[in-house]
């Protein structure tokens, strides 16, 4: 009996990891929701736009993420496409997670296969190069 019960709590333990996750992106999501970044002095400036000029990948998601909560995505796709594509992907491997928690299943050591991983990273990399080439400019935040 007492095995049961131990069990019980390690896999309550196990989901405590990403509904925390979850509470912190709620309230990211709920402060940029309220504090709108498109007022100056609200967040910093982006440290490699402010040092280059030129447009990181995640330039224009606090803007996206305010545009989401307040349910416009044609605006958020037009602030930062690629962080609106990456919404489902992440929720996706969130909700893995919890359900391997509340199985009581091991956490993977890696979160995609590494060619998957290599993909994403080249996947950023040339969003990070065409949104600052003329040619790409409707990336632009």
């Amino acid at each position: 009996m007492a095995d049961i019960g131990r069990r019980g709590s390690d896999r309550l333990r196990s989901v405590l990891a990403p509904l925390g996750v979850a509470a912190a992106a709620g309230v990211v999501f709920a402060v940029v929701g309220t504090i709108d970044p498109n007022e100056p002095g609200h967040y910093p400036t982006c440290p490699f736009l402010w040092a280059t000029g030129l447009y990181c990948p995640g330039c224009g998601t606090l803007r996206t993420i305010h545009a989401l909560a307040h349910l416009d995505p044609a605006a958020a796709l037009g602030l930062n496409p690629l962080a609106v594509a990456m919404i489902p992907f992440l929720v996706f491997w969130w909700g893995r997670w919890l359900v391997r928690a509340l199985q009581g299943r091991p956490r993977r050591t890696s979160l995609a296969h590494p060619a998957w991983l290599w993909a994403f990273l080249a996947l950023v990399l040339v969003y990070w190069v065409v949104r600052n080439l003329p040619f790409g400019a409707f990336l632009a935040p």
